[in-house]
């Protein structure tokens, strides 16, 4: 099932380097809608609004392709939790709470059940953010979807303290930079990973080879691939509320992969390098990386390899970062950035 090793996700349909190209081209015009009460530039992880001392955070996503794994195996639900938790996750990045969510979902024809599944899963992850499910829309359009097919969109809005954002501005050289494990591949790299394991086509040989059993997962690769993207609040949240203010900045490990997602929170003369021998890549990207042939330096854009969320912190408070966020793991620190790549990847901690 080889393909070719640099360009395997262009071919599997996705191009990142043409979304960076679309960004770069809509950012003046964005842009020129912004008063003195817009905080960050496009391309941060959440929009962010000031209203005098508060801060509104907003964020907007979709699911992406895992969508069509949802469509063979029924698991709509988990879609539901997919869509809040990966924009909860984007506002936390700022250090917003969230306050409400939207949701959008379109169909050629509805489902009532259907419908009633995906929103159950978005009520259950709100409950856990303590979140207000506020409302949204429910779009029949016949002949834009194939029967039992539908698109969905998250829409969120949190708020902060304005002395309590999390911008990253303060990273310097010699920070340490800690990550939490990812449970899968969240929402991203599916079109790639779908090329791979041949899951396109024939719907019931879809649906058997998503029912085998994979040995190096220990489950069936439908359940490996359809693993719900995990939230980080409650991880996350009592660190932001510490007195000595630990995290200097975070990255929500997304579409563009760890290669694509740190930068967007460094300062211009930094850099960060990570050690691949500080955590243990979890056996469903071994694979994806062996059936599909992927060079290695592709997977670390596509995908999170396993780290779902990066934390930068000082070296004197890392231990209370730790302390306070057992799972958290030392994966790399922050360099100055002379050239080439702002994520260097080193085999050892030197």
């Amino acid at each position: 099932m080889g393909l070719v090793a640099s360009y395997a996700y262009r071919q599997a349909g996705v191009d990142i380097d043409a979304g960076g190209r679309a960004v770069d081209l809509m950012r003046q015009a964005v842009k020129s809608t912004h008063g003195p009460r817009v905080l960050a530039d496009v391309g941060y992880f959440g929009g962010l609004f000031a209203l005098d001392g508060q801060v509104l955070v907003a964020s907007a996503d979709g699911v992406g392709t895992k969508l069509k794994l949802a469509f063979v195996l029924g698991t709509h639900r988990s879609i539901g939790h997919d869509i809040v938790n990966h924009c909860v996750n984007d506002i936390l990045m700022c250090g917003a709470r969230p306050l409400f969510f939207l949701d959008y979902i379109a169909s050629g024809k509805i489902v009532p059940e259907q419908i009633a599944e995906i929103v159950g899963g978005m009520a259950e992850a709100c409950r856990e953010a303590e979140c207000a499910l506020l409302g949204g829309e429910t779009a029949e359009m016949p002949g834009m979807y194939h029967d039992g097919e539908y698109d969905v969109a998250g829409f969120i809005v949190g708020g902060v303290e304005r002395d309590r954002l999390v911008l990253g501005e303060g990273i310097v050289p010699g920070d340490v930079v800690l990550a939490l494990p990812s449970n899968g591949l969240h929402t991203n790299g599916y079109s790639l990973a779908r090329k791979v394991f041949a899951l396109e086509g024939d719907l019931q040989e879809v649906r058997t080879r998503l029912g085998c059993y994979e040995k190096s997962l220990d489950r069936t690769l439908g359940e490996a691939l359809t693993e719900p993207h995990r939230s980080y609040l409650l991880e996350i949240g009592p660190l932001l509320d510490l007195p000595e203010r630990p995290v200097k900045g975070m990255a929500h490990i997304t579409g563009g992969g760890l290669i694509e997602n740190i930068p967007r929170i460094l300062p211009e003369r930094c850099a960060v390098e990570l050690y691949t021998d500080a955590w243990e890549v979890p056996p469903l990207f071994k694979l994806i990386e062996q059936e599909g042939q992927i060079d290695p330096a592709e997977m670390v854009r596509v995908f999170n390899m396993g780290l779902g969320m990066v934390i930068v912190t000082s070296p004197e408070q890392a231990s209370a970062v730790k302390y306070n966020t057992p799972e958290a793991i030392e994966v790399g620190r922050v360099i100055e950035h002379k050239d080439g790549s702002r994520v260097q990847l080193r085999g050892t901690h030197s």
